[in-house]
């Protein structure tokens, strides 16, 4: 199946996510980006979707206070869609993909298996996710979402006993607090790991070759092998500031930019 492609989207976008957001369209997929305000600039091709009907944006409000002016600090951001793409699931709106998920290669799978891949050598990236709309880690959030505190029943020995340890110094307990990406990739894998679906993990390799090094996407190098490699699907980028910055020329971003625009 040539599942349609969704993400969410807080603020304007920058050059490199529309850059990702042309190639997930050049692949054949039908792409939509939710957000909470119109987004002007989308990419032509790419559909705008209201946010609100997913997971209403009161939902923030019980991850991270917003800021003096009202709005979202970066870790509300991110929790809040980790909470968003599992939802998106369970309403079988289509694979979640990042918005700075560049894709080489048109992605086609099993609408009854998940699909993600490992980001580090014991860790999922949820970065690009699907499950089926009754997969167990999909009831998992759920069960999670309907609880008062946000707690995992997953969370691991190590956390508990700091949750524990915070509650008797008088300090902030709730589990949101305690990492940043508490909801994110950690979580994915320790359900993946209870319900053995680690089986279905991509490698490393079809995702995530250039996360952990953006030096590898945004500065010259020999990138010639990746992108002709069949095993790798697309790269999930980690901008660090650069998500504006011109591309420079000899870099697999130049690359990208001249196929799809950027």
């Amino acid at each position: 199946m040539l599942p349609d492609i969704v993400t969410f989207w807080l603020g304007p976008l920058d050059r490199l996510r529309r850059t990702c957001l042309r190639s997930q369209v050049f692949a054949g997929h039908k792409v939509t980006v939710y957000s909470f305000d119109p987004l002007p600039g989308l990419p032509d091709g790419v559909g705008n979707a209201e946010a609100e009907a997913i997971l209403p944006h009161a939902f923030s409000d019980r991850l991270r206070p917003a800021q003096p002016d009202g709005r979202w600090r970066d870790v509300t951001l991110l929790q809040f869609s980790d909470f968003f793409r599992v939802r998106l699931m369970a309403v079988r709106a289509g694979l979640w993909l990042d918005a700075d998920v560049l894709l080489v290669r048109r992605i086609e799978l099993d609408p009854a298996k998940p699909y993600f891949a490992w980001e580090r050598p014991r860790q999922l990236g949820n970065s690009v996710l699907y499950l089926p709309a009754d997969d167990a880690i999909v009831a998992a959030y759920s069960r999670l979402m309907s609880t008062d505190d946000l707690e995992p029943d997953w969370l691991s020995a190590r956390y508990r006993f700091l949750l524990a340890l915070r509650r008797r110094i008088g300090r902030s307990c709730r589990a949101a607090d305690l990492r940043v990406a508490m909801y994110g990739p950690a979580s994915l894998t320790a359900l993946a790991r209870r319900h053995d679906e680690l089986q279905h993990a991509l490698p490393k390799r079809s995702f995530y070759a250039v996360h952990a090094e953006p030096k590898l996407f945004f500065e010259p190098s020999d990138f010639s092998t990746l992108i002709k490699d069949p095993v790798v699907m697309g790269f999930h980028i980690s901008p660090k500031g650069r998500a504006n910055q011109a591309p420079v020329a000899g870099s697999l971003y130049a690359w990208a930019s001249e196929r799809f625009g950027g």
